[in-house]
This record gives C-alpha cells, sequence and structure tokens, in this order.
C-alpha cells in the first residue's frame, strides 16, 4: 500500500506537471499521514536536522563558483589554450572538447555548467571549421558529464553531507574514474574518426611543440582556483565549505585580472547561482520530507530483508540498482534523481556490503548516463539549445550513444577494479 502511495505520488506530478519538489513533499506527508498517525512533525525535523548543517552550504558556493567561471569567458580562454595538442590526433580538435570539459570540470563541479561553458566556445569554432555537427555535439554532451564527477562535484559533495560521508574521500575517488572516462572518450572519439573521415577537417594546421606548450602554460592562473578548492582540502587546510568559499574567491580574482569579468557579470552570476540553487533547494526539501516518511516506515530495512530472502548475490543487487537509475534517468534531472532516490538505495547497498565512497561514485556515474538520455537528457537539451535548432535531439542522442556506453562500460570495469576509486582515499584512512 505504501508503494502504491509513493508510485502514485510520482505519477500524479509528472502528469500535472507540477513542481518535482512539490510531489515528493506531499508524497512524503501523505504517507507520514496515512501510516504514521500524522506524524508529519518528522519531516520539518528532517529538513531542520539536514539543512542546518554546516558542510551543505557549500553547495551554493560551488554553484557560484562554476557561475563565476562560465560568465567570466576563462573558458574561452582554456579552449584556446588546449586546441593545437590535439591537432595531430585522429578527430583532432574533437579530443579539445573532451580535455576542456576536464579542465572546467575541476572548477565547475556541475553538469551543465560545464557542457554549456564549453559547448558555447566549442560549438561556432567546430562548426566553421566543418567538424559533424551532431558528432560535435555528442563529445560535448559526454564531456560535459564530467563536471559532475571530477571534483569539486555538486553530486558528491550533496551525497557526502546527506548521507554522512567524508566529502574529502568523496572528492578524492571522483579522480580516477573521472580521468578514466575522459580517457575512453578520447579512445572512442580517435576510433570514430578513423571509421568516418567526415568527422574532421583534413586540413587542420599544426603548431609546433614549443608553441603549444606555450599556450598550454598560459592557463596556469587557473591552477591557483584547483588548489583553492581541492589542494586546500587535501592538505588538511580547510573543509569543504570553506575551500568553497576560497574558490568563490579565487574564481573572482581571476575573473577579472584574467577573463572577462565586469561588476555587471558578477551581479548577474550571483542572480543564476541563487535561483539554481534555489531549484536544487526546493527539490532538496521534498526529497528530505519523503525520505523521512521511507525511513520512519523502515522500508530500506524491508527492502533489504526481502532482497536477502531472494538469496540474490550483492553484485545482482548493485546491477537491479544501476538498472533502476537508468530507468529513471529517463525522466528526471541529475541531482534530483540524486535526492530522491539515495536514501533508499544508501541504506540497502551498505547493508549488502558495499563501500560507501565507492557507491557515490557509482550512484554518480549512474546520474552521469542520465544527463545523455533522452526524453531528459539535460545536457543533451542544453548543447542543441547553444547550436539554434542546426542539431536535433535525436540526432545529439545517437552521437552520444558510444559514450552513453562507455559510462555503462566503466561501472563494470569499477565494479571489477574498485580500488581505481578508493586508492587514493585509502591515503586519507
Amino acid at each position: 500500500m505504501v508503494w502504491l502511495v509513493f508510485a502514485a505520488g510520482l505519477i500524479v506530478t509528472g502528469l500535472t506537471g507540477a513542481p518535482l519538489g512539490v510531489g515528493l513533499a506531499l508524497t512524503g506527508f501523505a504517507i507520514l499521514h496515512i501510516f504514521l498517525g500524522g506524524a508529519t512533525e518528522l519531516a520539518f525535523t528532517a529538513v531542520w536536522n539536514v539543512f542546518n548543517e554546516f558542510t551543505l552550504s557549500a553547495v551554493p558556493l560551488y554553484i557560484l563558483m562554476g557561475e563565476i567561471m562560465l560568465i567570466s569567458g576563462v573558458s574561452t580562454r582554456v579552449y584556446n589554450a588546449l586546441t593545437p595538442l590535439f591537432r595531430r590526433v585522429p578527430g583532432k580538435l574533437l579530443h579539445t572538447n573532451i580535455a576542456v570539459c576536464t579542465v572546467f570540470g575541476a572548477v565547475s563541479g556541475a553538469s551543465t555548467s560545464t557542457a554549456a561553458a564549453v559547448g558555447s566556445v566549442a560549438y561556432p569554432e567546430l562548426r566553421r571549421r566543418g567538424y559533424d555537427r551532431p558528432f560535435v555535439v555528442g563529445t560535448l554532451a559526454a564531456g560535459g558529464t564530467l563536471g559532475l564527477l571530477i571534483p569539486p562535484s555538486l553530486s558528491l559533495l550533496l551525497y557526502g553531507a546527506t548521507q554522512g560521508v567524508s566529502i574529502g574521500q568523496l572528492f578524492l575517488a571522483g579522480i580516477g574514474p573521472g580521468l578514466m572516462l575522459a580517457a575512453a572518450f578520447l579512445v572512442v572519439i580517435a576510433v570514430a574518426a578513423r571509421r568516418r573521415g567526415d568527422l574532421a577537417p583534413a586540413d587542420e594546421p599544426v603548431e609546433t611543440w614549443p608553441v603549444v606548450l606555450r599556450r598550454m602554460l598560459g592557463i596556469w592562473p587557473l591552477l591557483i582556483l584547483i588548489f583553492a578548492v581541492l589542494g586546500t582540502i587535501y592538505l588538511g587546510l580547510a573543509t569543504p565549505t570553506e575551500a568553497a568559499g576560497l574558490g568563490v574567491a579565487a574564481a573572482i580574482l581571476i575573473g577579472f585580472t584574467w577573463g572577462d569579468l565586469t561588476r555587471d557579470r558578477l551581479v548577474e552570476a550571483f542572480f543564476k547561482a541563487t535561483t539554481t540553487f534555489g531549484a536544487v533547494l526546493f527539490v532538496g526539501v521534498g526529497a528530505l520530507i519523503l525520505a523521512q516518511a521511507i525511513s520512519a516506515l523502515g522500508l530500506p530495512r524491508d527492502i533489504m530483508a526481502g532482497l536477502a530472502g531472494m538469496e540474490l548475490s550483492r553484485y545482482a543487487v548493485l546491477a537491479g540498482m544501476v538498472a533502476v537509475y537508468l530507468v529513471l534517468g529517463c525522466f528526471f534531472d541529475g541531482l534530483s534523481l540524486l535526492l530522491m532516490t539515495v536514501p533508499i538505495m544508501f541504506p540497502v547497498m551498505v547493508g549488502f556490503g558495499f563501500d560507501p565512497v565507492w557507491l557515490g561514485v557509482i550512484i554518480t556515474v549512474c546520474i552521469e548516463i542520465g544527463m545523455l538520455t533522452p526524453p531528459v537528457g539535460v545536457n543533451l537539451y542544453v548543447l542543441t539549445g547553444i547550436t539554434r535548432g542546426e542539431v536535433s535531439l535525436a540526432e545529439a542522442a545517437t552521437a552520444a550513444l558510444p559514450f552513453w556506453f562507455v559510462m555503462l562500460g566503466g561501472i563494470v570495469v569499477l565494479t571489477l577494479l574498485p580500488d581505481i576509486a578508493l586508492f587514493l582515499p585509502g591515503l586519507m584512512r
């Protein structure tokens, strides 16, 4: 009966077009009222306890940092600096999309911000040079997902803050898998370029290695930002929230001195960050209310007992979790999906013996896959919007399909070789 109320709440929310946060909250209140004798005060207690956590205040700061980097034109400088590096490789500047997304992901923390920042620079330039337009969008959509995995990651931050997992260890755990996926994306581009000669023009000019090196050294200011955000955490000099504050200060400084940041643009970045955080917060409140109702009823415990009774292996349970995320990723954006599902998934998966830090990485990769999955596919929507109708959603999704399979394969590799994610965090333990 409880699951019927849960499913009905989500279905009604989807059919009526009501905000997801409202639908989750009302479903949670309904469960608390019907099955727990009107104990709706538990919802308010849960929301207060979580949002009163100091760590969670890092979320709006990381969002603001990403908006400042996006609006200050730094992505243009990074793209131009890395462009000469790949002109000798099959696929040429298509590799630059992945490389720049990887670098930008280390200062952004969000998938859509990374895709928008790099896409707004890369698509017009590669279109002018004669690259295959749908494949350009596919590489940008795939590269953009790295912003959600490579630290600082909003997904890992929210996961850690809500489930009591070390954010420093989660950030370290995201480095290896993020670089692994980036390398796999580069291989996909090279193979595709060898099979299809029309993906990249044949007459790209090649610059000398001294010029390449000089251009790459020109992006050294980003190292200051990366150290302010990540170095201070790993060296034990700052908490994630303090590091986020340092990152915002460094982003403003770099934006004014190295980028094209102005006072008006800074105000615009504050406004956009506020609206983005408001949307995340709204969904988060609804998800917490629903999570409290589910937890109070002991549903995660019942799920674990049911799965144990079926005598499934832990890897069969993991495969089921991935399948759930693949399906839900078709209908919900990444952070909403995270906030909605983790309160159920976390106790079940940890109960089956999976490492909480490793699990955070796997869930983030699952969410990344949803960024490339229609009909929601947020990265695809953002980038097709940048093309102004020149590339359809269907064309973009088809071009991104090889990267979709690579990320799915990445989950298999991380399952077989968990130390790819856990080696660096293990150094902190």
